[in-house]
């Protein structure tokens, strides 16, 4: 089988790496020749280099702007697979090269379905999608990107109150009951796990910090660093206990937060 020449643009260096070796893992025939960390390195890179790669994966949004800036500045002749923790552009996306849209944060499934995907619909007749396959891209993602929780109806003084899902600065469990806790300081009982709201949260508002803590990006106002590798993370309101971010989890959590 011919090689695949894949360019990554992902200015998270982690994310780059991950990818990267997502890649390689699944096929050997696959070699990343370059990865580009900002829309003016890629302007660069795609004005210098026509014809040199099959495919690229593309983050959206970059250190200099979003990544649509550099369609405009260079022949991009080859299909994009957009990898962004936003779902906001994905007609944009499709509009320029895409042929599929991943979300942050991916796992090696994900990866290897939009290779697939790749291998089905542009690979054999090695040309960029028409609009018919646009629309059944755009379509297809359409009916997967995940409708997360936006509100809880919870009880509250004989009450139930309806509390909206981004004003819940942290998520806390004590002694089997988790309680959410607000940015103006209201505190409820919800009845769901813990595991059950990292399931119904979006994971680019929301991080399991630890088996204790679920936190919104939001309310983090200070990160320090702590004993044996790990980092302490602020937050407003302050809650009971100390959140620490485990040595393992660390690149996980600057990930999320630089996203």
């Amino acid at each position: 089988m011919k090689a695949l020449r894949i360019v990554l643009i992902e200015d998270e260096p982690v994310t780059a790496r991950n990818l990267a070796h997502i890649l390689q893992h699944l096929d050997e025939n696959i070699s990343v020749i370059s990865v580009l960390i900002s829309v003016s390195e890629a302007v660069a890179w795609f004005n210098t280099h026509p014809g040199s790669y099959d495919l690229v994966f593309m983050d959206i949004r970059l250190t200099d702007g979003l990544s649509f800036e550099i369609f405009k500045q260079a022949p991009v002749n080859r299909p994009v697979i957009f990898v962004t923790a936003y779902n906001d552009y994905a007609i944009e996306a499709f509009k320029n090269n895409g042929i599929d849209y991943i979300l942050k944060p991916f796992n090696e499934q994900e990866v290897d379905r939009a290779l697939q995907k790749f291998e089905t619909l542009v690979r054999p007749a090695e040309r960029v999608p028409d609009s018919s396959t646009f629309t059944r891209l755009l379509e297809q993602f359409q009916a997967s990107v995940k409708a997360y929780k936006k509100s809880f109806l919870v009880h509250y003084r004989d009450k139930l109150v309806p509390v909206e899902t981004a004003k819940i600065a942290w998520f806390y469990t004590e002694s089997e009951i988790v309680y959410g806790h607000t940015s103006e300081g209201k505190q409820y009982i919800l009845e769901y796990t813990m595991e059950q709201l990292e399931q119904q949260l979006d994971p680019q508002l929301f991080f399991r910090a630890n088996r204790q803590f679920i936190i919104n990006r939001m309310v983090v106002s200070e990160v320090d660093f702590y004993f044996n590798g790990r980092l302490s993370v602020k937050v407003r309101p302050e809650p009971p206990e100390r959140i620490l971010i485990s040595k393992a989890r660390v690149p996980e959590f600057k990930s999320w937060m630089n996203s």
